[in-house]
């Protein structure tokens, strides 16, 4: 009695078709996933492909296409949450579409590790690149994209050069810091990003502004890093201001670690001092005291990426400019009037 066939692993479409009994068109047929092939061929030609170990060509296909259906994703950062749940928005759409995602982080943000990103990306064959931008560099002349590939840009003022998907950075700040002056606090600190990203200057120019329109001379600026623990040092500082009652921070890790160096410093929240945040992540809800924040549409900011992206490849839409994507103010327990009215 013979064993099972050992796999071969040159096998080709002849030899599947072959094992099969049927031509190498029907073969083809089944591996490019069309129509008109009867579910009994279908079945044979998938359990020959599986005995001999074969392998359609992807490649090969696509250059007949004249299409990869993958898109480069580049990224200069992967510590924040805003860029991740960014990148898994766009993965999720983009498979929804059809397309896989490759991904290329970049460690250090110049001229030539982008070029080399763009470089390798073409090696693995993909029909458009979306960059995830949190630095200043596209504004920077150093910095010049290759004009023959299909670009889209996350989180930039680019849109005069490029397109660009961004979230309302500016619209949500200022929703901000007028529910805070909207309570009766006299004024509202603020506690930054890192001056380096674009989403961190957008929400400062935006909180300065929306104290000046008020009347309100905005207090000195304080920064960090988006992580919790620069949270932890500002609040520190923070809490040694009596007259601060009410802050916005700039992401919702650092208002995490605001909270904590409040408490540690007796400062109550929201009685002594009222805290929002930015991006609405899943624990937001289970800080204590559940934090009020401004929400970003990750999964919008994702499908439109794909959506526009997807159009510059196929021609449909090659305009740049940018789309805002708008925000809401999730209002919890970490905001209140103050305690001292007019403070």
């Amino acid at each position: 009695m013979k064993g099972p066939r050992r796999p071969r692993a040159t096998a080709s479409m002849a030899d599947v078709a072959r094992l099969a009994g049927v031509s190498s068109q029907t073969v083809s047929r089944v591996s490019n996933g069309y129509a008109g092939v009867n579910e009994e061929t279908r079945e044979q030609v998938l359990a020959a492909m599986k005995e001999l170990g074969y392998r359609p060509n992807s490649a090969a296909r696509a250059l007949k296409r004249g299409e990869f259906r993958t898109i480069g994703v580049i990224t200069f950062s992967l510590s924040s949450t805003g860029n991740v749940r960014t990148l898994e928005a766009i993965a999720t759409s983009a498979a929804a579409e059809g397309y896989a995602v490759t991904l290329l982080p970049v460690a250090v943000p110049t001229q030539d590790e982008v070029r080399g990103a763009f470089s390798r990306l073409e090696e693995l064959a993909v029909d458009a690149v979306i960059v995830i931008m949190e630095v200043h560099l596209l504004d920077a002349a150093t910095i010049m994209l290759p004009p023959y590939v299909q670009v889209l840009v996350v989180d930039s003022d680019a849109g005069e050069h490029y397109t660009v998907v961004d979230t309302d950075q500016a619209g949500g700040s200022r929703t901000a810091v007028e529910h805070l002056l909207g309570l009766g606090h006299h004024t509202v600190w603020h506690l930054g990003g890192p001056e380096d990203s674009f989403a961190a200057q957008r929400r400062t120019d935006a909180w300065r502004a929306a104290l000046a329109e008020a009347g309100r001379t905005p207090p000195p600026l304080i920064r960090g890093d988006w992580s919790a623990e620069s949270g932890y040092r500002a609040g520190l500082e923070l809490a040694a201001q009596q007259d601060c009652t009410a802050v916005f921070a700039a992401n919702d890790q650092m208002a995490l670690g605001l909270l904590r160096a409040l408490h540690e410093r007796g400062r109550r929240v929201p009685e002594d001092v009222s805290v929002i945040g930015f991006d609405d992540i899943p624990e937001a809800g289970s800080f204590l005291p559940p934090l009020t924040t401004v929400h970003q549409d990750f999964a919008e900011v994702g499908r439109l990426c794909v959506q526009a992206v997807l159009r510059k490849v196929r021609q449909d839409d090659p305009e740049r400019g940018t789309t805002l994507v708008p925000t809401r103010l999730v209002i919890r327990e970490s905001t209140a009037p103050p305690s001292s009215p007019g403070r």
